[in-house]
């Protein structure tokens, strides 16, 4: 691949305005942080150290709709709640000094959906919901929208330094996931690893284009001198449906760098809507995902290739 990242995102941009030149208007977006402020009212009155009737009480059954998804697969119950506060307490206290950044991000947040909105004009803009859970989850979506968990976001200094960035750029991927399979179907996905790093990776394409940086960014740092072989052994598995090599086994370290689908993914996906000459057309392929070897072989990416 071909560097110039900036002229290449401001052209990028630029493209994708409206017909007549003028940029399209984004919805106001709701960014919703009322469960943040829930949770610390009951932490902050049992003195750092809340049981699981009062959690139950106060935040669960009190919380939003967003709460209440985050509980079957990460809060999973009032009990694991408290009792993992009681271990990772640093971990709570660290969210509550980084929700400080909230106002701000919120504001961020609107230049990032106006860009979205002239990437691609069928973009949807459901809430952002920040809030508190088991120190497992830095982000999903669900019915209620995008779901963000601030304690995990808060203490991800391998991404970014600055929370704020982190947040950033995190709820710009998120909300490239809820962008993903317009068309419906996403169920009948041939999990494969490169499907499923595409699906990582036009997130994180999105989060770039529209927030200035990926989420995950740092794997371009530390992939650095090994591109070609980490090529070579995608390819290897890209038909694979054992994900685990590749996609959701943790961080790792710059040596040894974990979810290395994400960043394949993003550079297949870069690579493919750098090419196009119709970029809405581009983009609504990556998010149509209807022929991941399509994509790849008409990306022109190769073992060896970076973004």
């Amino acid at each position: 691949m071909t560097h110039g990242n900036s002229l290449w995102l401001a052209t990028a941009l630029c493209a994708a305005c409206t017909a007549t030149g003028a940029p399209a208007r984004a919805p106001q977006a709701e960014i919703r942080t009322s469960d943040v402020d829930l949770f610390y009212r009951v932490y902050d009155a049992a003195g750092a150290a809340p049981t699981a009737p009062e959690l139950q009480a106060g935040y669960l059954d009190a919380g939003s709709d967003g709460v209440r998804q985050f509980i079957p697969d990460r809060i999973r119950s009032a009990d694991a709640l408290a009792k993992t506060i009681a271990s990772h307490r640093e971990v709570y206290e660290g969210a509550r000094k980084c929700a400080a950044t909230l106002p701000a991000v919120r504001t961020r947040l609107q230049q990032v959906f106006a860009e979205l909105a002239k990437l691609d004009p069928e973009a949807r803009f459901p809430p952002v919901i920040v809030l508190i859970g088991r120190n497992n989850s830095g982000g999903t979506t669900g019915p209620s929208g995008v779901l963000i968990g601030l304690e995990v976001v808060c203490r991800a200094n391998w991404l970014q330094p600055d929370p704020a960035d982190r947040l950033v750029h995190l709820i710009a991927h998120e909300y490239g996931h809820v962008q993903q399979f317009p068309q419906g179907g996403e169920d009948r996905i041939h999990r494969s690893v490169l499907a499923q790093s595409l699906i990582e990776g036009e997130a994180e394409l999105i989060a770039e284009l529209t927030s200035g940086e990926a989420s995950e960014s740092y794997l371009q740092r530390w992939t650095g001198g090994h591109e070609r072989e980490i090529g070579d052994a995608f390819l290897a598995d890209e038909d694979s449906t054992d994900l685990q090599p590749w996609l959701y086994n943790g961080v790792g370290t710059p040596q040894k760098p974990g979810d290395l689908g994400y960043w394949v993914g993003y550079c297949i996906a870069k690579d493919y809507y750098r090419r196009a000459h119709d970029k809405r057309a581009a983009l609504r392929m990556l998010l149509e995902l209807r022929d991941p070897k399509r994509i790849l072989a008409d990306s022109g990416w190769k073992p060896g290739d970076r973004d």
